[in-house]
């Protein structure tokens, strides 16, 4: 998984086997793991996208 560098570098690198996907019934980002096709997390708040994960 991505990992913050040291402060005020920001990300280090992508997330992998993961992706996200936008719910159109509550406009929210859901990040999906690619081996098995689970849910496995959703973004707080409406209309922003998980940073460093590939979008579907």
């Amino acid at each position: 998984m991505a990992r913050n560098a040291q402060k005020g570098k920001g990300r280090k690198g992508k997330v992998k086997s993961r992706s996200q996907v936008l719910s159109p019934q509550n406009k929210r980002w859901t990040k999906v793991d690619n081996k098995t096709g689970q849910f496995v997390d959703q973004m707080a708040r409406k209309g922003r996208a998980f940073k460093g994960v590939k979008m579907k």
